[in-house]
């Protein structure tokens, strides 16, 4: 009767403590033990027969039965100790709990004064960006301020200054001095509803004005037209007066360009009018001759006169082969291409024979 009630405590206390695999191997894996009480197969009749394998151990009992009161005792003593410890970390854990509660409060408001602190921070880089925005306008404005006045005083102190040159005849200077005074007036077509700006304009356009109505007449002065004997020749003023009208308008340069051609050839036309013996075709050294002669008379006279990109031997044997042209087709007609072949000829002799001699 009473194996079968200890057989049956042992059923009960085996339900009651069977585990699943999963949690019976993972309580292995964190306590390892070799105690046989540990083990999931544990049985109780044969840890017993392990204890007692003889009736002579039975003796012995007393003992065994101690150490096992006593071994109880210890794992009451250990479990006692673990739900105290587990109450007390209980406290711990809301204590700290609070702690962290606490701190994270403490954490929100420090990150609360970095953000309003940041938030100032940032207006404050507004407004300092805001005011050096606003100094660079202001040293824009004040820089192109003074650029500008700088530039009204070169151009009012250039135009007097301009005004009593060309009254002196100071062309060498005035060539200088007029293109500068016409790129500083660039600067202020913009303000030119300005009266005083307008003013100083039109000063500038009268003192050019001027200018190539005085260059024309001392060429003319010079060089008179045809039929006068020249009075004049070449000349310092009249070299500075070809660099000033390389600024004036262009029609001024063409206007000198044309009147000192044409005064220049008119002893040609003279010569070799067609009532002259020397005017026919067949003469044609003679004309050879005498355009060399005036070439190279140009060349030692006036060479150093006239601006060298101005080509004005060019232009005068350019005319000179003109007006030969434009004669021989009115009173004595040859052939346009026995003509343009006289032309071409004239042309390179006279060039070849210019640069040789020169």
């Amino acid at each position: 009767m009473m194996e079968e009630e200890e057989l049956e405590f042992a059923e009960d206390l085996e339900a009651i403590l069977h585990l699943t695999p999963e949690v019976q191997l993972a309580i292995e894996q964190v306590f390892p033990s070799q105690d046989p009480l540990d083990r999931a197969d544990f049985n109780a009749v044969e840890y017993i027969n392990t204890l007692f394998p003889t009736e002579q151990s039975l003796a012995n009992i007393d003992d065994v039965v101690n150490k096992i009161r006593l071994k109880i005792r210890r794992l009451d003593d250990n479990i006692r100790t673990v739900v105290r410890g587990q109450t007390n970390v209980g406290q711990d854990g809301r204590q700290a709990l609070a702690e962290a509660q606490v701190a994270i409060g403490q954490l929100f408001g420090k990150i609360k004064d970095i953000k309003d602190k940041a938030e100032k921070s940032e207006q404050m880089v507004k407004e300092i960006t805001r005011d050096i925005k606003q100094l660079d306008h202001a040293k824009r404005h004040l820089t192109t301020s003074i650029t500008t006045l700088n530039h009204l005083h070169m151009l009012a102190g250039g135009v007097d200054s301009l005004e009593a040159m060309t009254r002196k005849r100071q062309y060498g200077e005035v060539a200088n001095l007029l293109q500068g005074v016409v790129n500083v007036l660039e600067h202020f077509h913009k303000y030119m509803g300005i009266p005083q700006i307008r003013q100083l304009s039109e000063r500038v356009k009268a003192a050019q004005s001027e200018l190539g109505t005085q260059i024309l007449a001392d060429f003319e002065e010079a060089f008179p037209a045809q039929g006068s004997k020249r009075a004049g020749g070449p000349s310092n003023v009249l070299r500075d007066a070809c660099l000033v009208a390389n600024v004036l308008d262009p029609r001024i340069k063409q206007e000198i360009i044309k009147k000192f051609i044409r005064q220049h050839l008119s002893e040609y036309m003279v010569l070799f009018q067609e009532n002259q013996d020397v005017a026919w075709l067949d003469k044609i050294d003679r004309r050879y001759a005498w355009i060399k002669r005036q070439l190279v008379d140009y060349e030692e006279k006036y060479g150093r006169m006239f601006p060298e990109e101005w080509c004005m031997t060019e232009r005068i044997a350019v005319e000179f082969c003109h007006i030969t042209r434009y004669t021989h087709r009115h009173t004595h007609p040859v052939s346009s291409q026995a003509l343009s072949g006289w032309m071409g000829s004239v042309a390179a002799q006279l060039f070849s024979g210019l640069s040789r001699d020169v």
